[in-house]
């Protein structure tokens, strides 16, 4: 890999030009609101705060990581490519040879550089953001890992979930149900028995990375990483809990999740752009052991309204995984997956075809909204032709427009996967969702008869180009 740690990766980032660091801003809201404007543009920049207001120098936020397609390329030491499909093709390519590398223990680690244990621990002493208004508190854990056991089987996850800090030394936290974490901590809920856990609130961008993204169920996502890397991940045992975290993290806490003493944890803006799972008495976890290096370094990520960091990582990873499930499938000719970032990286589905037989785009789309990477809190899977562009909005709308008819392309899937975070969705009613199935694709049997487009074809364009290109598009280009 190009780097072994945050520190590392903010130095490529920034002889690449994709960093930006401001220094003297608020933790409260302030870098909330700077993180907000950077991630609405797709090349926004990240942005690293130091000197933040009320904190020592070197006590830093790193934040919008991950939305530009250069920084995913850097993150995954794959080339960005020249457009969304290409990286798409390119990141599903590599993700089909990514076999199981199990990690490196390392006996130690500069995250032990400072030790705090129980009755000396002050989470306070980090710069944690409030990022929004209506944060019902300071959330440290947005860019963040949770590592649980799972108590019957024994292997390891490490998931990104949302923590939020109660007080000097408990933190609250929220995990969506099914999700593996979340299985993990059900299991000791059902039995009433507390268990030990561990979080990495700073750390690479490919950690978390690895932590926020389908991983088969049973495989440590840490052994998942390594086969990512082509090389063993490093780890350390955390002395508390026993359990593996990253050797190159900033932060890391490990407590005991206590069950029966539950906090009001929330609100919390979520992916989907709203407060939609309010606030809820949440089981909390006593830290026990606080490690940071020197100078330490939050890795932020704050979902809110689209397009956020969120959405444009997500959006390339998961259709690459939603278009490779198509294919295992058994689903032939898909020439196109993309989750819009509109949508949250979820909710709105694209997938482009080669219609071979009459049902084609219908498979296609039932398909693509009940696979693994695809079913949970999806809301529309759209399915066009192959000369569609399934990333363009504009093609996408416009084969909506001219190549639907609503009476008969369109079909209703009830009583699918949801969760709390879904908006539209009766508080009363969570865990429910329907999908809509659009099928925008030339009708298969009279597909030979439909108009044909009006617009030059790709050979006279090509060669239009060619001619012209440097003159229309350059700044300073002048005809003659």
């Amino acid at each position: 890999m190009q780097f072994n740690d945050c520190r590392e990766w903010i130095e490529k980032a920034d002889a690449m030009g994709e960093l930006k660091t401001l220094k003297g801003c608020n933790w409260d809201l302030e870098i909330g609101a700077i993180t907000e404007m950077v991630m609405r543009r797709e090349d926004g920049p990240a942005v690293l705060f130091d000197e933040i207001k009320d904190y020592p120098k070197g006590y830093r936020v790193l934040s919008n990581s991950l939305s530009s397609r250069k920084r995913i390329g850097l993150t995954l030491n794959l080339p960005p490519g020249d457009s969304k499909m290409e990286f798409v093709n390119t990141w599903r390519d590599h993700y089909k040879t990514i076999k199981p590398v199990p990690a490196r223990v390392l006996k130690d680690s500069p995250l032990f550089e400072n030790v705090f244990e129980e009755g000396n621990i002050d989470l306070f002493k980090f710069p944690t953001p409030r990022w929004h208004e209506r944060d019902g508190g300071r959330y440290i854990g947005t860019g963040s890992i949770d590592v649980t056991a799972d108590r019957d089987e024994g292997w390891t996850n490490w998931g990104t979930y949302r923590v939020m800090v109660h007080d000097s030394d408990t933190v609250g936290f929220y995990i969506s149900p099914g999700k593996h974490g979340r299985i993990h901590r059900d299991k000791y809920q059902q039995t009433g028995e507390s268990f030990k856990m561990a979080m990495s609130f700073g750390h690479d961008p490919l950690v978390f990375l690895g932590g926020s993204i389908e991983v088969p169920y049973g495989v440590p996502e840490y052994d998942f990483l390594g086969g990512l890397r082509g090389e063993p991940l490093e780890v350390v045992k955390a002395p508390y809990s026993g359990l593996m975290v990253p050797a190159n993290a900033e932060i890391v806490v490990e407590g005991d999740v206590v069950f029966g003493e539950d906090r009001v944890e929330g609100p919390f803006g979520e992916w989907t752009g709203y407060y939609a799972s309010a606030e809820r008495n949440e089981p909390i976890v006593k830290i026990k052991r606080l490690y940071h290096r020197n100078d330490p370094i939050i890795l932020g990520s704050p979902p809110g309204r689209p397009p956020s960091e969120l959405g444009w990582y997500r959006s390339y990873l998961r259709s690459a995984l939603i278009w490779d499930e198509m294919e295992k499938a058994g689903v032939p000719d898909v020439k196109g997956v993309w989750l819009m970032v509109a949508g949250g990286s979820r909710l709105v589905m694209v997938v482009s075809i080669k219609q071979r037989y009459p049902g084609h785009a219908r498979q296609a789309a039932v398909v693509a909204s009940q696979c693994h990477a695809g079913a949970y809190l999806g809301r529309y899977v759209i399915v066009v032709d192959d000369d569609i562009d399934p990333s363009n909005t504009d093609d996408v709308i416009w084969a909506m427009a001219t190549r639907s008819d609503p009476d008969a392309d369109i079909d209703i899937i009830r009583r699918a996967w949801s969760g709390p975070l879904d908006p539209i969705v009766h508080p009363t009613k969570k865990g429910f969702n329907s999908r809509a199935i659009i099928d925008a694709c030339r009708p298969y049997e009279w597909m030979s008869e439909f108009p044909p487009v009006a617009e030059s074809s790709a050979e006279v364009l090509d060669a239009t180009a060619k001619k012209w290109g440097k003159v229309l598009f350059s700044r300073n280009g002048a005809g003659s």
